[in-house]
């Protein structure tokens, strides 16, 4: 990269795949330099299933992206989704040798990685592991254990697991186009950091990402990410019952669906009629508007009962895990009008429609602002912070190296210690460090 503040992410959607680059302003905004897009032909409900076409397809991205912003893109973030993505809850805990010094940076890196080394189902491997809550000597509900004495350091984890095939896939993908990749995030966990803010994280809130292939769910509350789910349906399984439905091709369903559809049947009037032109010389369709409608609300229906399925497991119910932000829909879906409306019809919840623009300069172009880009502006932020992070060399420790080299104990600098403060809830550094990993594992799988 020819320079050191800029990041790029990569947004490889089942419809879409999104190159962006930004950088942060004088103010700590991020500016959006440049940003390419392109059809994604080879990507089925957030899994790569042709790799030749997935390639040509990040290539024709990031060649936009390079060209709008006139700089070389060398390294990116990419975003994971898919429906072979879950997650558990699960608590691990480690007994520091020497209580009488305080908890620092490379005991907490020791406990996750102790959580990496989790045996998973066949195939399957660890993407994030993100600590929620600390408990040290048995006194629970921290936030944060750095500089508290200490024998015994609990804590619980929310790890995110997917299919090792498919994350070397997209790797593959990257790699082949002639990319480093500087790091991997779970897109609905990107998505939320370009669209929510630090008071509806606190308060409790939903954020529901609903793309081409998948639609993306993930829980905060207290200021920690609570649960997340990927659903296998997105706007494309909308797009299909519309063609089926009305018979007609794919493209027409498509426009079709963006111009005039609705997710509330009861809008529209029964002569309100729309004239599709036929085949080959053939008699142009005659579709209503009230028939499009309910083709769309029944499977709109179906998604939204899905999610609200996820977030009751959650247990949005009890007082003490209750959403008090509601719900943010956010992705190319949310845009679908009505959506909003049903959305409160069904849960019963607050919502409104999530922007991009929380993070983003004054002056950025409305269409980056638009919902359709929430995840590739996460990304970006994402790899921004953890650019602009200092990470102490203690960190970098693994640990087996820890405990045969106890001896050479690394200090934080009072900048670095700064630095953790100001960023206590966001664990960034793992994602880094995965990062790094993963790296090396596709370098020997090669």
């Amino acid at each position: 990269m020819e320079n050191e503040n800029i990041a790029v992410g990569l947004d490889i959607g089942t419809t879409k795949i999104v190159a962006m680059i930004g950088r942060n302003n004088e103010y700590g905004k991020m500016e959006i330099l440049g940003i390419g897009k392109s059809k994604s032909l080879g990507v089925h409900r957030g899994v790569v299933n042709n790799i030749t076409q997935t390639i040509q397809s990040i290539q024709q991205a990031v060649q936009d992206a390079e060209s709008s912003s006139g700089f070389k893109i060398e390294d990116v973030v990419v975003g994971i989704a898919g429906q072979h993505i879950r997650s558990l809850q699960h608590s691990d805990y480690i007994t520091r040798g020497n209580s009488d010094e305080v908890i620092d940076e490379e005991d907490i890196d020791r406990l996750c990685n102790q959580v990496h080394k989790l045996v998973m189902l066949p195939g399957e491997e660890i993407i994030h592991v993100l600590p929620q809550d600390f408990k040290v000597d048995g006194q629970a509900e921290i936030k944060e254990p750095i500089g508290m004495y200490g024998g015994r350091l609990e804590a619980n984890f929310h790890v995110v697991v997917g299919q090792v095939s498919s994350i070397r896939n997209i790797g593959r993908c990257v790699k082949s186009t002639g990319l480093e990749l500087s790091g991997i995030t779970l897109e609905p966990l990107a998505s939320a950091n370009a669209v929510l803010s630090q008071e509806e994280k606190e308060a409790g809130v939903a954020l529901i990402d609903i793309g081409g292939g998948t639609t993306d769910l993930a829980i905060f509350k207290d200021g920690i990410i609570r649960h997340t789910a990927v659903i296998p349906f997105g706007g494309n399984v909308i797009t299909e019952d519309i063609k089926e439905g009305c018979s007609i091709i794919e493209k027409q369903a498509e426009l079709l669906k963006i111009k005039f559809g609705s997710a509330w049947p009861g809008e529209n009037k029964d002569n309100e009629i729309v004239s599709i032109p036929g085949l080959r010389g053939r008699e142009p369709k005659e579709i209503t508007l009230k028939n499009l409608s309910k083709i769309i609300h029944a499977r709109v229906v179906e998604i939204v009962e899905q999610v609200y399925l996820e977030i009751k497991n959650y247990g949005h119910e009890e007082q003490k895990k209750k959403l008090i932000a509601g719900i943010v829909l956010t992705g190319g879906g949310s845009q679908l009008q009505h959506l909003k409306q049903l959305v409160e019809y069904i849960t019963g919840m607050d919502t409104r429609i999530g922007y991009p623009n929380e993070h983003l300069a004054g002056d950025s172009d409305s269409e980056t602002t638009s919902p359709l880009y929430a995840t590739a502006v996460g990304l970006v932020l994402n790899s921004l912070q953890s650019k602009h992070r200092a990470v102490p060399k203690a960190m970098e420790v693994t640990k087996t190296e820890t405990e045969t080299s106890q001896t050479t104990q690394q200090t934080v600098s009072e900048e670095e210690e700064q630095t953790v403060e100001e960023h206590p809830k966001e664990r960034k550094r793992f994602f880094d460090k995965w990062a790094e990993k993963f790296k090396e594992f596709l370098d020997n799988a090669e």
